[in-house]
């Protein structure tokens, strides 16, 4: 330390007289103003390095020191963090996905039970249509039997009105109930 102020004030000597060889008027050592300027000059120079080294710096680096401690600290709290949140996160998702796939199984299961109560109620709807439709139709060929007995009834009696009047004598009724039943049977109705 003293080697390096000692440096300095030999190079602070040395320049004003190497300026002075040059014939700069402002570093003229013969007029006691520069010399005493120049010294306390180099008085304060060597205060303010030693204050500076001594106290201010040192200061300065114990300062930038705690900050560097507390940003690690901060750092390694807030990695920690971000573990704590991704693996919260990635436990979340994994819920979220079972809650999924139950969600679907249930859903699939409900659907299935709908279908089968579907299927089921669609068998028995379709039983009592049959038996209905069956049991229409068996009203329906009986109406249309006793329909076709009345046609001839109503045909043979209306044929012999019509032929009573016509010709003004009574008609045979076999025959003309002969005669009605082969018309029947001719047109497939009989």
């Amino acid at each position: 330390m003293l080697r390096r102020v000692a440096c300095l004030t030999a190079a602070a000597l040395w320049l004003p007289a190497s300026a002075m060889a040059q014939g700069m008027p402002q570093l003229d050592f013969k007029n006691p103003l520069t010399t005493s300027h120049v010294g306390w000059g180099i008085v304060i120079f060597i205060g303010l390095y030693l204050l500076l080294s001594r106290w201010a710096l040192p200061q300065v680096a114990t300062v930038l020191e705690m900050r560097a401690t507390a940003i690690a600290r901060d750092l390694e709290a807030a990695q920690t963090a971000k573990a704590a949140v991704d693996a919260a996160i990635a436990e979340l998702t994994e819920a979220t996905r079972a809650a999924q796939t139950g969600a679907q199984t249930e859903i699939n299961r409900a659907v299935d039970a709908a279908k089968a109560a579907s299927a089921e109620q669609s068998a028995r709807l379709n039983v009592r249509l049959e038996a209905q439709l069956a049991s229409a139709e068996q009203q329906i060929a009986a109406a249309r039997a006793s329909a076709l007995g009345a046609l001839r009834q109503v045909a043979t009696e209306t044929a012999m009105n019509v032929v009573g009047r016509l010709t003004g004598v009574a008609a045979n009724a076999q025959a003309v109930d002969a005669a009605v039943g082969a018309a029947l049977v001719a047109r497939g109705q009989g």
